[in-house]
């Protein structure tokens, strides 16, 4: 099977390559409206692009009329947001800030999470994350309908059982996250590992 992405096979595109680039990391992404009510919002277009500067990298889409979806309205007035990253704890709470609510109405609020104050940022944190990235918007890079957000990282918040003192490491192993598969509806747990070392 061969799909052409420039021309006929291209309306396919979203739900082909959403099911073959599996599992995806989820970004739960707050950030601050003018008013300085929180917006809190799951993106599974998300990823590390690189340490030296550290930087990430999500894609806010719009809503269904075109407009973009809050996210990017916040970051573009502030360029501050901060990805809290989503273990199985949170698979629930996380499934309810997907809902398109009005802008200016909390999802966090309505989700009945509790925040905290970041450090170096505006928008704040969300409390019961194993972990979260303060970012400033570094640029958001417009392609076609696509946008892609990227942050420079700050700081990193992780809470204290998934940190290694001794060695500077995080206990990946008890880190319970989960990733985004094919469906709307599909998710995973990545508690399934197994190692290989790397050659020589």
């Amino acid at each position: 099977m061969e799909l052409d992405f420039e021309g006929a096979d291209l309306d396919r595109a979203y739900a082909v390559l959403s099911s073959l680039v599996t599992p995806r990391p989820i970004a739960w992404v707050t950030s601050l409206d003018e008013a300085g009510v929180v917006n809190a919002a799951p993106f599974s277009f998300f990823n590390v692009l690189g340490a030296h500067p550290p930087i990430v990298g999500f894609c806010p889409g719009n809503r269904e009329d075109g407009t973009p979806k809050d996210t990017a309205i916040n970051v573009r007035k502030l360029h501050e947001f901060v990805v809290n990253l989503v273990d199985e704890s949170l698979a629930e709470q996380m499934n309810q800030t997907a809902a398109s609510l009005p802008f200016g109405v909390s999802e966090v609020e309505a989700a009945g999470m509790e925040v905290l104050p970041s450090s170096t940022v505006k928008p704040p944190r969300l409390a019961a994350a194993p972990a979260s990235l303060e970012c400033a918007e570094w640029g958001t890079l417009q392609i076609g309908d696509n946008r892609l957000v990227i942050g420079l990282v700050k700081r990193v918040h992780i809470q204290d059982q998934y940190w290694e003192a001794d060695t500077m490491r995080i206990r990946s192993e008890e880190l319970r996250l989960i990733g985004r598969m094919a469906r709307p509806s599909w998710y995973c747990r990545t508690t399934d590992r197994f190692e290989m070392e790397r050659p020589q």
